[in-house]
């Protein structure tokens, strides 16, 4: 115990210390990955409750899905994302990171090699950690790294990355990633965490928005995001699906999710369908910020600014809380010392007026 204390207490003396804490009501929303407005949109919430009372279910799955907690709702859900991903099959799972968890500790095996970028997130390092492939990193978007550790890699190799990097908001170079993978026979892996519900069809990825749905291997969607609900997915072929389902513990042993759940995850897909204009205002935002505003220009949502240093970071964010904005900071050790910024995300529900108080007051400070 005494050395769990140690610990907490090197943190709060770094300015380090994680909490957790509540949102103040009516700030405007600078900081949540709800891209699209779909987690607080009553409309969706109204939909979801209606069709889930007239459903014959559970309250909960009440086991793991190879004992109990199947369902016919859960089956049919993987069939219409499977569709909407333009994949063979999809596999539901609670969230992303227990998703890229089962991908990465079960599927690459002893011998094989695991090329991940540097940015990528914690999930993919944490699977990487657990199988018993070789595991290295790729410097950030750098194609040559990449092909350099292509030469280099033994076995079957596997290549991860993120359409769109969730501190950086910036987009992985996936046309390029996909010519080198089939130069060198690798399988490349995509998170689409940040970018599902925002490119491609009826808001099935980057991937999809690229026509490169066939060239990849796995495709990783997660669904608390844009989607404003919650659970992932992982789509591929129909063997890579049976392997996970027998062999990925985090899939075989955790409870299945709720009927809830599921249902959440297909009305979300299917009210985006019919409110495509979400969608178009948020890239109108974003077109607005990026002529206007340069320095935090960049093809996604997610904005960096990066300050330098914890308290400075700090003291920023509470200036802009001071004035109704939740914009938080992101430190160390969760980015490099020294890259310590400011997230600014937009969302459909912003304003023009509210991106020009930001945006203004990070070029006079």
């Amino acid at each position: 115990m005494n050395e769990l204390k140690k610990a907490l207490q090197k943190r709060m003396e770094s300015g380090t210390l994680r909490e957790l804490t509540l949102i103040p009501s009516g700030m405007v929303d600078f900081s949540s990955n709800d891209y699209l407005g779909l987690a607080n949109d009553l409309a969706l919430k109204d939909q979801i409750i209606k069709k889930y009372q007239s459903m014959h279910s559970k309250n909960g799955a009440t086991g793991s899905r190879l004992l109990t907690g199947n369902s016919a709702h859960t089956l049919e859900c993987e069939s219409f994302l499977a569709h909407i991903f333009g994949m063979p099959t999809s596999l539901l799972f609670g969230s992303g990171y227990a998703a890229n968890l089962a991908f990465f500790s079960s599927i690459p095996q002893k011998g094989d090699t695991i090329l991940y970028d540097t940015l990528s997130h914690a999930c993919i390092k944490d699977g990487a950690r657990l199988s018993f492939a070789t595991k290295m990193a790729f410097r950030h978007n750098d194609l040559n790294d990449l092909e350099y550790k292509l030469k280099n890699s033994k076995g079957k190799t596997y290549v991860a990355c993120e359409a769109v990097y969730s501190m950086d908001g910036d987009q992985a170079p996936l046309k390029e990633m996909v010519a080198l993978c089939n130069t060198y026979h690798a399988h490349l892996v995509v998170d689409e965490a940040h970018s599902t519900g925002i490119w491609g069809l009826n808001g099935a990825g980057w991937v999809a928005e690229l026509g490169l749905t066939k060239q990849i291997f796995a495709l990783i969607s997660t669904f608390g995001k844009a989607m404003g609900v919650h659970g992932a997915a992982i789509s591929g072929s129909q063997v890579l699906k049976d392997y996970l389902v027998n062999f990925a513990r985090p899939f075989v042993y955790t409870t299945g999710i709720s009927d809830f759940e599921v249902l959440a995850i297909r009305e979300a897909f299917s009210f985006l369908k019919k409110h495509s204009e979400r969608t178009r205002k948020l890239f109108k935002l974003n077109n607005y910020l990026n002529e206007h505003y340069s320095f935090l220009a960049s093809a996604s949502p997610i904005k960096t600014f990066i300050v330098g240093g914890n308290k400075a970071t700090k003291e920023w964010s509470l200036f802009f809380k001071k004035n109704n904005f939740d914009i938080r900071p992101i430190l160390s050790p969760t980015v490099g010392v020294g890259q310590e910024r400011l997230r600014i995300c937009l969302h459909a529900f912003n304003s023009k007026k509210e991106i020009d108080f930001i945006c203004k007051a990070l070029q006079e400070r």
